[in-house]
């Protein structure tokens, strides 16, 4: 009799902390894409890597890393976007100009908006 009380006691309990974390994390998914704009740089974009990470279990994240050659030396912008339903990528392309707002992460510009200022044709 204990154990037909007990059992479903401590199932609910996990499911409980279980949904708890899941909040959580979701809302921590979210945030990524809440970038402080505190700093802007501009540059032409001299390299592009994108990929596709796990997050949390069921939940991804997109990482667009550039290159950028500014006036004074190399830097690495990324873009973290949670991946949804209806997604919208930007695409960036070798040689264009750009003006990006965000804030450093160590060595790292962490940006979510940008503005074309120019595309440089070779």
């Amino acid at each position: 009799m204990v154990t037909a009380i007990v059992i479903p006691i401590i199932c609910l309990y996990f499911y409980w902390i279980t949904k708890k974390e899941m909040k959580l994390n979701d809302h921590k998914w979210l945030e990524l894409a809440e970038v402080k704009k505190e700093a802007v740089a501009t540059g032409e974009i001299k390299s592009i890597s994108q990929e596709k990470q796990r997050f949390y279990y069921h939940r991804f994240i997109l990482v667009q890393e550039l290159t950028l050659q500014t006036e004074t030396k190399l830097i690495k912008a990324k873009k973290i976007i949670p991946i949804k339903n209806n997604i919208k990528i930007d695409t960036f392309s070798i040689g264009e100009v750009i003006r990006i707002y965000g804030s450093w992460e160590g060595n790292h510009f962490h940006f979510n908006e940008y503005q074309i200022v120019h595309i440089n044709k070779k």
